[in-house]
């Protein structure tokens, strides 16, 4: 790269040189995602290797530093915006080309594994939604736990992967002046290791006592369900493979999807806000096939309008949640001022957009939504309103009690990547789940979980977006709707105010910005406690 005079024109050829390789990308990992096919995955490893290596380029770094440095009291505040960010993307991939080759050649291997997984359950392969539905739904506890097994087999196929993934990507933290993968990740993504623990300490503090409450409730359910002791559940006897997502419920929300077009619904829905998804539909992919990725997410190509939903269909609650949720992301990049800089064409933060999506899946434990969308007559809305409130607060809790075992996971894992992994995962699940190891592990049970592998250093996320949208949903329903939830989901001025305080900013300041921005307040736990009860 020419010496560059200024800090503009720095910004300006290293965006023009990492544009069109980050939409390259992009494709390919959607056409990998969207069919399996070895050919697809071969140019996308491929790709990601030169895309590294001129991310790598320490010239690049060294440069922008030192016009940074030069330039520090330049008014453009979308220029130093834009360095910013292209020097945390530098210094997160400052490290020997040959070791981040490696790297990507090994997250391939991984992501491979968990595309064409199929858990076996008497030599009968299953996809990942047929696992869910017997956790779900069945009384016969040999298949629950022969299910919830089958479903942990991948563990098996890529535990020592993860685990050498875990030491390479210690390796480029520590060439970059980092302690480890997982603190560098969390600092060059605006966050810190201390200020995401103290914020979960103090909502575990928070949700302490209901999730006693409901934890004790939960298990002499189950096992009066299932007729053993409570001291033998285990794993299998919860409806959810990890214990993440609530009990089957009392509320068969699923009668009222199983005729409906969940398409249709969603569309709907985001239409009456003044939202228009159409073209956002035409090129998702939303069924399952077979060598298809078996989860859900939205991409955006290349923040110019490409953007893409891969989810896997089923006529129920849990994917028209689900289609709500990615939705919810896509209406986000799409309504970002498309006149910003290229790098700031998308959400503030992973938090603030995660924080959109849930808020956007919550909406079918509305009433007023499941009223005006899900023809759910009002009489049986109302009557379901109290039970679906209590359903929502048990969910909070789960979901967060979940996210305490990543997060904690995680941060350990990368502190000491050849301690005995299966161990502390367990310790983690009976300290924040209170649910009890088998008496029989295979030793990979805690590399059963995609994100470890593919998605490091990220769980975090979830959690703090959801308490960003609890404290959104609170600021809308006060100032926006003035109190109405009919309002929440159907009124174009939630759209409007969507779009002009938490969409069209972009990434044009840091996330705690945005939430000022949005909401005049800070991020606590407090929001997220309340809906709670406590």
């Amino acid at each position: 790269m020419p010496i560059m005079t200024t800090l503009g024109k720095c910004v300006a050829a290293q965006v023009a040189e990492l544009q069109p390789r980050f939409i390259r990308v992009m494709e390919l990992q959607w056409q990998f995602s969207t069919t399996g096919k070895p050919e697809h995955q071969k140019v996308l490893v491929e790709e990601t290797k030169q895309l590294r290596e001129v991310l790598a380029q320490p010239e690049h770094l060294a440069m922008l530093a030192a016009l940074m440095k030069h330039e520090p009291a330049t008014h453009d505040l979308h220029l130093m915006r834009q360095a910013q960010l292209l020097r945390n993307e530098f210094a997160a991939n400052r490290a020997d080309p040959a070791l981040l080759a490696q790297i990507s050649d090994l997250e391939a291997e991984v992501q491979k594994a968990f595309v064409n997984f199929r858990a076996t359950v008497d030599g009968k392969p299953m996809l990942d939604n047929d696992v869910k539905e017997i956790l779900y739904t069945s009384n016969d506890a040999g298949l629950r736990q022969a299910a919830w097994e089958a479903g942990k087999q991948i563990g098996a196929q890529v535990s020592d992967t993860v685990r050498q993934l875990a030491h390479l990507r210690n390796q480029i933290a520590r060439q970059a002046g980092f302690k480890n993968y997982y603190v560098m990740r969390l600092e060059l993504d605006e966050l810190s290791e201390t200020e995401v623990f103290a914020l979960f300490d103090e909502l575990n503090t928070i949700i302490a006592p209901a999730w006693q409450r409901y934890k004790q409730a939960l298990d002499t359910q189950l096992a009066q369900r299932f007729d053993i002791a409570v001291k033998d559940l285990r794993s299998w006897h919860y409806g959810d493979p990890f214990f993440q997502e609530p009990q089957p419920s009392t509320i068969n929300l699923d009668q009222y999807f199983i005729d409906k077009d969940l398409i249709k619904l969603t569309r709907d829905y985001f239409h009456a806000l003044g939202f228009e998804i159409d073209d956002i539909l035409q090129r998702s992919d939303l069924f399952e096939r077979e060598g298809k990725e078996q989860h859900a997410f939205c991409v955006n190509i290349d923040h110019a309008g490409d953007i893409r939903v891969l989810s896997n269909n089923r006529p129920n609650v849990y994917w028209m949640t689900t289609m709500l949720h990615e939705f919810g992301h896509a209406v986000y990049d799409k309504y970002v001022d498309a006149c910003l800089p290229y790098l700031l064409r998308g959400p503030a933060h992973t938090l603030t957009t995660e924080a959109i999506a849930i808020m956007s899946g919550d909406l079918t434990q509305s009433a007023a939504w499941l009223t005006r969308y899900a023809q759910v007559s009002s009489s049986d809305a109302q009557q379901l309103q109290a039970a679906l409130h209590i359903e929502q607060q048990q969910s909070r809790l789960l979901f967060a009690r979940w996210v305490f075992v990543m997060s904690h996971f995680e941060r350990a894992l990368y502190q000491d990547p050849d301690q005995d992994l299966n161990t502390l995962w367990w310790d983690l699940v009976e300290r924040f789940q209170n649910v009890r190891r088998p008496d029989s592990l295979s030793g990979h049970e805690w590399a059963t979980k995609i994100h470890i592998a593919c998605y490091p250093a990220y769980y975090h996320n979830y959690l703090m977006g959801a308490m960003i949208s609890a404290q959104l949903q609170t600021h809308i329903l006060q100032h926006v709707a003035y109190g109405s939830s009919e309002t929440m989901v159907s009124d174009p001025r939630v759209g409007q105010y969507m779009v002009e305080r938490l969409f069209q900013p972009g990434n044009e300041r840091d996330w705690r910005g945005w939430l000022l921005h949005a909401t005049s307040k800070s991020l606590s736990a407090e929001a997220y406690g309340q809906a709670l009860g406590n």
